[in-house]
């Protein structure tokens, strides 16, 4: 006879789940990469799908609708920045290509490539 379950396992993490971080350049800060504002003003398509690549999603999430607002939900939720479905979507829909630059900075940033 097996062993009974005494303590159910933890939910998933994703980073941490405490969050209080921030992130690491604003919404406008396109000067701190020029690369990735140069990209996202000629074609801003390519620079979703380049995030969506680094960031290890489909490179077709980007053409998905709600599929940024989604994977920024992720990508909060993994590098323990503050924030909420709510705004998620707010950002990726009425900022589209500032928070697709955010993002990228983001990833970017916390890969080193920066």
């Amino acid at each position: 006879m097996s062993n009974p379950v005494i303590t159910q396992p933890g939910a998933g993490s994703y980073g941490t789940n405490v969050q209080t971080g921030e992130w690491s350049t604003g919404l406008c800060s396109c000067c701190s990469d020029l690369l990735v504002c140069a990209l996202g003003c000629v074609c801003p398509i390519a620079l979703s799908c380049y995030t969506a690549h680094k960031y290890g999603e489909n490179v077709c999430l980007s053409c998905v609708p709600g599929g940024m607002a989604a994977m920024r939900t992720h990508m909060r939720l993994t590098y323990g920045i503050q924030g909420t479905i709510c705004n998620d979507a707010l950002m990726t829909c009425c900022c589209g290509i500032f928070e697709t630059c955010r993002m990228t900075r983001e990833i970017r940033i916390r890969n080193g490539e920066t």
